[in-house]
């Protein structure tokens, strides 16, 4: 990643400028200057410099507005739409519950204990975020994330209440008016409300959605959905209507990462310099000869919501959005000259076609292979144990207190606590067997010892069962065997390794 820096240096003994205060003589300074200078020189921190992104139309900004919408639809609407399960199970599509500790994603439910899932699932996300930057840079950043999605939200609204770049400015600037404050007000308003629909949107996922907003309205919701809810709303109403920009450049890591992920032939937001250079201003009907096709105008400034002058390189702060494509691409065609002075291209592009040589992309480099044999690896191992996801899961406590017990007739008996999860959505029957042991028998309170124990299992539970394990005197040999329960239902069959302790040692 390449950052441009202009540095300007006047040559010792050089002449004043015209206009230049004499030596010796203080030229006033204004207020605005006096600010800036506070900034940079008496402060930590240089003041916020307010951006006033220009509305543009064009290719991007439809992908932009069209991805707003989808993205913001589906964070809304997600937690109302409904999936039938069978019994007392709650039929949110997508919940995070809690309370049942369980996450339920249409037909998928996933335990506490599969929690690698969710890990898996973010391992993924992160190498697939990696593959797409190292080939197309941040179209993340510019198009998807959640901060830029809702800060695009909050000017479209800054917009609707105060007009666009010129007008917002002139605002700004006025004195305190009854159009000003009605208009700051009215604004301010709404951007409240959206802040406040983010996070009620949000506690949605996390509880049933109907009764919620039932409870909430009344004051009977969990104290959780009340402080949740208002930690979003305070952070959206501030991150994407005050400080925007600022995020992305001073609080979101991702910037510094991205650049141990980019090089020369990855495709970002370019100025062509090799077709724009050299730049100046251009009147109707002047030649195009010896110089570039940039007439200096600054549209692709003024649209950037992050301030920058994309013709200075690639930047931290730029997000590759695009909408300094569609500013330029307008101007170009006033003047008569072709679309694509800024367009997604590389560096390496832009440097070959300098040379006059015909440009090369290499989507398949060194990282961008290792990043998709990565996603690939993990996909597959995902997708391998969710294919072999098994229904039971079964857990054998032994009773140490006492280790063993012998009976009148001399057999030995051990006690165990099985624990058997049934992760279906109907009950199943199930056979429980001990292995290990020649001639052992088990039984549970109130049934009577046999070679297996037949047990019915609550859908979408955790069936705690006390089983005994009765072995006679002669199959002892040994005072600890390695041993084994096995539990069989329909279609699935789980077992779990244990020890039956005998006291043979201490037999007379």
């Amino acid at each position: 990643m390449t950052v441009v820096i202009d540095r300007v240096s006047k040559p010792a003994g050089s002449e004043r400028a015209a206009g230049a205060p004499a030596p010796g003589h203080q030229a006033p300074v204004s207020a605005a200057e006096r600010v800036r200078k506070k900034g940079l020189g008496g402060g930590l921190y240089k003041p916020r410099t307010p951006i006033y992104p220009k509305l543009v139309h064009g290719r991007w900004r439809m992908i932009k507005w069209a991805l707003l919408v989808l993205m913001l639809g589906i964070y809304y609407v997600t937690p109302w739409i409904r999936w039938e399960r069978p019994g007392a199970l709650p039929d949110q599509a997508v919940l995070v519950d809690f309370d049942g500790a369980r996450f339920y994603f249409f037909g998928i439910q996933l335990w506490p204990q599969e929690v690698y899932f969710i890990t898996g699932l973010l391992v993924m996300a992160a190498l697939g975020l990696f593959l797409v930057t190292a080939l197309f840079g941040r179209l993340w950043c510019g198009y998807a994330c959640p901060q830029t999605v809702w800060t695009d939200l909050y000017i479209y609204v800054e917009r609707m209440f105060e007009g666009d770049r010129n007008a917002r400015m002139r605002l700004d600037a006025a004195p305190l008016s009854f159009n000003k404050v009605w208009r700051k007000t009215g604004k301010h308003l709404v951007w409240l409300g959206i802040a406040f629909g983010t996070g009620g949107a949000w506690i949605f996922y996390f509880h049933d959605a109907p009764t919620l907003i039932r409870n909430f309205w009344i004051g009977q919701a969990p104290m959780t959905a009340y402080v949740s809810c208002a930690v979003l709303t305070a952070t959206t109403y501030i991150f994407a209507g005050h400080m925007r920009e600022q995020v992305c450049t001073y609080m979101c890591p991702w910037p510094r990462i991205q650049g141990a992920m980019l090089d020369h032939h990855s495709l970002q937001v370019t100025y062509r310099y090799d077709r724009g250079e050299p730049r100046g201003p251009h009147k109707k009907g002047q030649p195009w000869e010896g110089r570039g096709d940039c007439i200096d105008c600054n549209a692709c400034v003024v649209a950037c919501p992050m301030g920058i002058d994309i013709r200075n390189g690639a930047q931290l702060e730029c997000i590759n959005c695009g909408l300094c494509i569609d500013a330029c691409d307008e101007i170009m065609v006033k003047v008569g000259r072709p679309k694509g002075l800024i367009f997604y291209d590389t560096d390496s592009a832009v440097a070959e076609r300098q040379k006059g040589n015909a440009p090369r992309y290499k989507l398949v480099r060194p990282r961008t292979v290792y990043y998709a044999v990565a996603l690939t690896l993990v996909s597959a191992l995902m997708l391998w144990g969710f294919m072999n996801r098994t229904t039971m899961e079964l857990h054998a406590l032994r009773d140490r207190n006492p280790t063993f017990v012998r009976l009148h007739d001399g057999s030995i008996r051990n006690g165990y606590t099985l624990k058997i999860s049934n992760r279906g959505f109907e009950p199943m029957p199930v056979e429980v067997s001990f292995e290990g042991v020649k001639d052992a028998r088990v039984r549970s309170p109130g049934k009577p010892a046999g070679d297996t124990l037949s047990l019915v299992l609550e859908p979408n539970e955790v069936t705690s069962v006390r089983v005994f394990v009765i072995a006679p005197q002669e199959s002892l040999p040994e005072t600890s065997l390695p041993a084994a329960f096995e539990v069989r239902g329909p279609g699935a069959s789980v077992r779990t390794k244990t020890t039956f302790l005998s006291g043979a040692a201490n037999q007379l």
